[in-house]
């Protein structure tokens, strides 16, 4: 089921060929809500973003925690020690706006909106400021899809093939 969203003036959603290439050309990502709590998707995909899988420069804001999966977390995106390439939002909605006004004032490339957040106003901003923009999908799922790692649970199984594995007996 796809779930409408409000349009947004002078953007398009990208394409999977925009996606993969925006994901290509990304070095250096910064993470806004990520979570503590392993039980939270943003967690999920901070695990994934550092796993092998990726060769990502990974770096958390997160104002209410020292440290997360082991790596230090920032109050603020103004706090970053780098201008990451790509912003991942895990916020809700209603934030939205302000982070992206944040992202294009550090100098970030593009502002990506996580799974099931969507705000015109956020898109209409950094669109406006020249950053690329994704919104309602998720860094993992993409970047798993674009590189052969996507399981049904979610997770990078290393093999790249549909076929079923038969056993002789």
């Amino acid at each position: 089921m796809t779930i409408a969203h409000e349009p947004v003036d002078g953007w398009t959603e990208p394409s999977a060929a925009d996606r993969l290439a925006l994901i290509q050309r990304t070095d250096t990502v910064a993470m806004v809500g990520v979570s503590a709590n392993p039980a939270r998707p943003s967690n999920f995909v901070a695990t994934y973003l550092l796993s092998s899988s990726t060769d990502f420069d990974v770096y958390f804001v997160n104002p209410v925690a020292d440290e997360i999966l082991g790596k230090p977390c920032y109050a603020s995106l103004a706090d970053l020690p780098v201008v990451p390439d790509l912003v991942d939002v895990f916020r809700r909605p209603a934030d939205l706006p302000g982070v992206a006004e944040e992202v294009v004032d550090i100098g970030a490339k593009a502002f990506w909106v996580q799974l099931g957040l969507w705000s015109a106003d956020a898109a209409k901003l950094a669109n406006d400021a020249g950053l690329d923009v994704v919104m309602d999908r998720c860094l993992k799922i993409e970047h798993a899809r674009f590189h052969g790692g996507l399981h049904l649970a979610g997770f990078d199984t290393g093999v790249v093939d549909s076929r079923r594995t038969v056993r002789s007996h």
